[in-house]
């Protein structure tokens, strides 16, 4: 937490105060369906056979996003070139990271190889790609039953603090260089519907999904001393006892077969990294925030609606606490969804919410919203044009 606020004020320290608006925009109203200058595109929707070989299950996606791919690649050297001009780090990555991809839990490791194979990024920067989802996402993800019991789970994926500051056009990096990537995955087995994603092409993890008419599930990260990298760290050196979060996320949103039972393996599961699992069930009152630590689920958040908890909603600070001041997306979001009222809750009003900065920001690469009981998901490239927070 300490390195985070740092990290915060140093780049507070340079970006520009015309770009920080105040921390009370108004609620945004009408902005779905997604126009205007929020907007930048639907996410486009893919399919892959869960009945293929690992190593081909990408190979369309790849192709049609490769050169994306190949540019964030390259927007990540330019990074660690920036941090270590020697360009050790980068042999290091060539060399070293890909002495670990057996390690990985199949069949993950199998399509990340499959994935560098069609994209032409080398194996160990395609691994990198995989590993820093767990550790760079700020998000905002929520949960709210509309009065007739229906249940509407949404989220902003923020995603790429600290990663390049450009200042030319008042945005990040990596945040931009993602955007391109964004697909919508239908993933199949027997020519049915297993679960849908949203995701970044490339990344065999899972930080947004549904089971149609089951649940659905969104993964935020969690700061915590005790972090992800001293998990992954662990697994280096040989400690493989926890599971990768997003795998997990995945795992679940491939072979749970109720909300109850994705509840339990969220909960006891022993991670790598803490994270926050926000998951809604398909029946009034199946919603929760899974506050993990690496071994430990605390203090779990249920929807509750008779005491007048309809909705439950998570950012990236433990709910029982109060966010970190230069980082506060839970009040603003929370006020708007208690102006929406729970007798105005729907897909457009939730749209609307996840539209008021600073809940959308710089950080901000896509909005998702799925109604567990049509089995949609729907996602939505987005843009914070300036005034915009950077975070």
């Amino acid at each position: 937490m300490f390195l985070r606020v740092l990290c915060i004020l140093c780049i507070f320290s340079f970006v520009s105060l015309q770009y920080v608006p105040p921390y009370t925009e108004d609620c945004r109203t009408g902005m779905y369906p997604p126009s205007g200058p929020t907007f930048k595109g639907a996410v486009p929707w893919y399919t892959i056979n869960l009945e293929l070989p690992p190593n081909k299950r990408w190979t369309q996606i790849i192709a049609d996003k490769k050169d994306a791919m190949i540019s964030l690649a390259q927007a990540v050297r330019d990074l660690a070139d920036a941090f270590v001009p020697s360009g050790r780090l980068e042999e290091l990555v060539d060399k070293a990271l890909p002495l670990m991809i057996d390690t990985l839990p199949y069949p993950f490791n199998e399509e990340i190889k499959g994935i560098a194979t069609a994209s032409g990024v080398p194996l160990g920067e395609t691994l990198l790609l995989n590993i820093f989802y767990e550790v760079f996402t700020v998000c905002t993800s929520l949960v709210a039953e509309d009065p007739h019991g229906n249940l509407i789970h949404a989220r902003n994926m923020d995603f790429g603090l600290f990663m390049g500051w450009d200042m030319k056009n008042h945005s990040w990096v990596i945040t931009e260089k993602l955007k391109p990537l964004l697909v919508n995955v239908d993933f199949r087995r027997n020519n049915n519907t297993v679960f849908k994603s949203t995701n970044f092409a490339g990344y065999v993890g899972m930080l947004t999904g549904i089971q149609p008419h089951v649940f659905t599930l969104t993964m935020n990260e969690r700061f915590s001393l005790d972090g992800g990298y001293i998990g992954i760290l662990e697994w280096i050196l040989g400690k493989r006892d926890g599971m990768w979060m997003s795998f997990l996320t995945r795992s679940v949103l491939e072979n749970a077969t109720s909300y109850a039972e994705a509840k339990k393996l969220l909960s006891d599961t022993k991670l790598l990294a803490p994270a926050y699992f926000i998951l809604g069930g398909n029946r009034s009152g199946e919603a929760c925030i899974i506050t993990r630590s690496r071994t430990h689920n605390l203090n779990p958040l249920e929807l509750a609606v008779k005491q007048g908890r309809w909705y439950v909603l998570e950012t990236n600070y433990d709910h029982w606490k109060e966010p970190l001041f230069l980082d506060n997306r839970r009040t603003p979001a929370m006020k708007c969804m208690n102006q929406t009222t729970q007798a105005n809750i729907s897909i457009k009003t939730v749209y609307d919410v996840l539209s008021t900065k600073p809940v959308l920001n710089k950080l901000t690469a896509y909005t998702t919203l799925m109604e567990v009981s049509k089995g949609t998901l729907e996602s939505y490239i987005r843009d914070c044009p300036s005034p915009c927070m950077p975070w």
